[in-house]
């Protein structure tokens, strides 16, 4: 059966409540979300938020990506980065395979300068060069950890392993993300190193806040903690431990639990006066500007969006802070600015989002909800307001 072809997330959300025989009242029920918000995200009259988002994922029983439309293929192509995700799907494949080198391996010291510089790519939002030399170093790290393995190789792959599933979390493709978390597990556990299996229940428990599944995000942010206490460098484990906080904040604040969510960020900003910026660490990006930015972001969660245009307006970012964090923060302020009305700045939020990091921008679906409701607004907009739809795809 041909699935049809739907533009909107709006569209999408009715076109799988109707495969299941729901009515909008019936959905509302079952998601939780209210009759008045449902109805005007079909109608495509109110941008849905990512909690609103997941929790009718849920209770449809698909992923949020079904009703998000990702993987964008149609704007992979264009940019010729659909060829690239076959490769780091068969390097994650091969994980206990020796792979058959033309050539040696490099030493293992220019193979974990390399997967350094992809980690910094990565935050300089240069998807498409991390894509296309992943697989490369994929095939040599696992050679090298088949031959001589080490811990010093293990915590090198298992980082790289990190890097395959920022790559495939930033363009959609969930399902590989998932296998890039459980490769990262298993070589973070070969390398002895707790911080490493620490940040993987970090990024794990944000696939549950994707998911709406709160309750099991918070018991592996605990798992999370563990992994923190056992970490021997004491720095690294404030690092993580703040990183935790603020992945606990995120999911306090998707569960409308405000106490909470402000507890875990007093946290992290505790944590953050003791460390300094840390963004290296892990490249977690970990630091006090760090905990301002998810400030705004769990306030916009929180529905809280006049408190979180006024946090966002007080941001100051190092020189050095990485553009893939910067876009990410005005990608949040658009969301909270278009929901109190002010489109003109989301619409500059956005464009500024896009001039910092396009590849990642044009592949967040907050920026097409966010860009769909400044459309449906009916204002008159400008020429380069409709040049940014046609870039997105829209």
């Amino acid at each position: 059966m041909v699935r049809p072809i739907l533009r909107s997330t709006g569209a999408r959300v009715a076109h799988e409540r109707k495969t299941r025989g729901l009515t909008q009242r019936a959905l509302a029920e079952l998601s939780t979300v209210s009759y008045s918000t449902l109805t005007k995200i079909e109608q495509d009259r109110l941008p849905a938020s990512p909690s609103t988002l997941a929790a009718l994922a849920r209770a449809l029983s698909v992923p949020v990506t079904t009703l998000t439309g990702q993987p964008y293929l149609e704007e992979l192509r264009a940019d010729q980065l659909d060829t690239l995700i076959q490769p780091i799907r068969e390097a994650l494949d091969g994980y206990d395979i020796a792979p058959d080198l033309e050539v040696a391996p490099r030493p293992l010291a220019e193979l974990n300068d390399h997967s350094e510089r992809l980690c910094a790519l990565v935050r300089a939002a240069n998807l498409k060069q991390v894509a296309a030399d992943l697989p490369g170093l994929l095939a040599e790290m696992t050679a090298t950890v088949h031959a001589t393995p080490s811990e010093a190789a293990w915590r090198t792959l298992a980082t790289t392993y990190r890097t395959a599933y920022d790559v495939a979390s930033k363009l959609g493709f969930t399902d590989l993300a998932t296998v890039a978390l459980d490769r990262l597990d298993g070589a973070a556990q070969r390398a002895s190193d707790a911080s490493l299996a620490g940040v993987r229940q970090y990024l794990r428990a944000l696939a549950y806040v994707r998911a709406s599944d709160y309750a099991r995000g918070k018991r592996i942010i605990g798992l999370g903690f563990q992994m923190a206490d056992q970490t021997e460098d004491g720095r690294m484990g404030d690092v993580l431990s703040g990183q935790l906080h603020l992945g606990a904040a995120v999911l306090a604040g998707r569960d409308s639990d405000g106490d909470a969510a402000e507890h875990h960020l007093a946290e992290a900003q505790r944590i953050a006066k003791r460390t300094g910026p840390a963004e290296r660490v892990h490249w977690l990006s970990f630091g006090p500007t760090n905990v301002h930015v998810h400030r705004v972001s769990v306030l916009a969660d929180l529905d809280r969006y006049p408190e979180a245009v006024r946090a966002g307006q007080t941001v100051v970012f190092p020189e050095d802070w990485a553009a893939s964090r910067r876009a990410h923060h005005h990608t949040d302020m658009a969301r909270a600015q278009l929901r109190t009305g002010r489109l003109d700045a989301a619409f500059k939020s956005l464009v500024e989002a896009r001039k910092l990091a396009p590849q990642q921008t044009r592949y967040h679906p907050t920026v097409r909800e966010t860009y769909a409701g400044i459309e449906s607004s009916k204002r008159r907009m400008t020429n380069s307001f409709h040049n940014y739809g046609s870039w997105l795809g829209w």
